[in-house]
């Protein structure tokens, strides 16, 4: 089903030291093509028509063009970092980028196929051969649903500080649908999960730790410590914006959040609101990517 997020719950984001780009040109495109090796598929697949089957598997194709334009660029710079130009296999799983071939968007859309198809094909090829770069190498153009009203920096999120991966507003994401989420459990049921018995005073007794994005940092209980990503990871929840409560009138744990998703990079939602108020997808991927800028990639690599 389309979720629309890059990581939903476990993530190997890979933000190591920008990878080279010796050998590489950025100018007007050439007759040469990128092949993209997606595990479970038979033969490989041209570089624009795998990010044909992105672009429908991670955002709604309801979604302004300019919105699937920018994810469109966001995605095949991170296939070309990821696979490092096609040499390398991906998977098409959220702990990379979804994908679905023309048979799984034809069973999809059914009788919506054609004029769905022709959408997503139009904003791919105005954007053709179109990638983001900082100082003239491939960014991680990591991209998930919905902040909680800002992005999550590189360095919240994994310790490591990258120019490009900064926190950044994105308060029109409270108009998503999928801005808040509710998910309740019994506390035998609870318990279950957790290392620890807890007590439904020990909701009370437990200290937040937020961090620049107001996501929280880490939970401590007593002497134990959980980091917002090992709880979102435990309890299976949309993202690591969240509040954990003891219900005494219904008897049950509640833990609400805000925001779906990693949060870092750009938000999907958000660059659907931009879109509907007429900003760009250069706009849109210039704000979520500060400093970044969108070149032409000339495919024909030596």
């Amino acid at each position: 089903m389309l979720l629309f997020i890059s990581v939903l719950y476990t993530v190997p984001i890979v933000f190591s030291k920008y990878m080279s780009t010796e050998n590489t040109k950025f100018a007007t495109p050439k007759a040469c093509e990128i092949w993209i090796k997606v595990e479970g598929q038979a033969e490989k697949i041209p570089l624009e028509t795998y990010i044909t089957g992105v672009v429908a598997a991670e955002m709604p194709v309801s979604f302004e063009k300019e919105a699937l334009k920018a994810q469109a660029i966001a995605a095949r710079t991170y296939a070309l970092k990821s696979t490092n130009y096609g040499k390398k296999a991906i998977v098409p799983t959220v702990t990379r980028q979804v994908f679905y071939n023309e048979e799984q968007r034809k069973a999809n859309w059914a009788s919506d196929f054609p004029g769905n198809e022709r959408k997503i094909v139009e904003a791919v090829q105005e954007t053709k051969g179109q990638v983001l770069l900082y100082q003239n190498e491939l960014i991680t153009a990591m991209f998930h649903s919905t902040s909680n009203g800002k992005t999550e920096s590189a360095y919240g999120y994994s310790g490591n500080d990258i120019p490009y991966l900064q926190t950044v507003d994105s308060s029109s994401d409270r108009s998503s649908p999928k801005f808040t989420a509710l998910k309740e459990w019994t506390l035998a049921e609870w318990n279950t999960l957790w290392p620890i018995q807890w007590q439904p005073a020990d909701f009370n007794r437990l200290q937040f730790i937020y961090n620049d994005s107001e996501r929280v940092e880490r939970i401590q209980l007593g002497t134990h410590v959980w980091t917002g990503r090992e709880v979102r990871t435990l309890l299976q929840i949309p993202s690591t914006d969240f509040t954990l409560s003891y219900n005494s009138a219904n008897e049950k744990v509640q833990v609400y959040t805000k925001g779906y998703g990693h949060g870092v990079g750009m938000s999907q939602y958000g660059a659907e609101a931009m879109a509907k108020i007429g900003k760009t997808a250069t706009d849109i991927l210039m704000h979520y990517y500060q400093g970044t800028e969108i070149k032409m990639l000339d495919t024909c690599l030596k």
